[in-house]
């Protein structure tokens, strides 16, 4: 019957979901906690580049807040 596919497609759904999740979690721990930000076009691109000065520690994720900026 039709319902006999439905292992067999979960499990497909299951190999086929894992990559997705287990690249943001590894983000996720790489980036100290916040996901990855990704730069689409030149606005975003500066947003990076100005969150990294303004962080104090020179990486973009890492951002401690308004007592940085002078």
């Amino acid at each position: 019957m039709w319902y006999e596919i439905l292992p067999s497609l979960g499990l497909m759904y299951v190999c086929l979901v894992i990559p997705g999740v287990s690249t943001a979690y590894i983000h996720r721990y790489t980036n100290g906690g916040k996901e990855k930000r990704i730069a689409r076009n030149t606005y975003q691109w500066y947003l990076l580049e100005r969150d990294k000065r303004v962080s104090g520690v020179n990486q973009y994720y890492d951002s401690k807040g308004l007592e940085n900026i002078k």
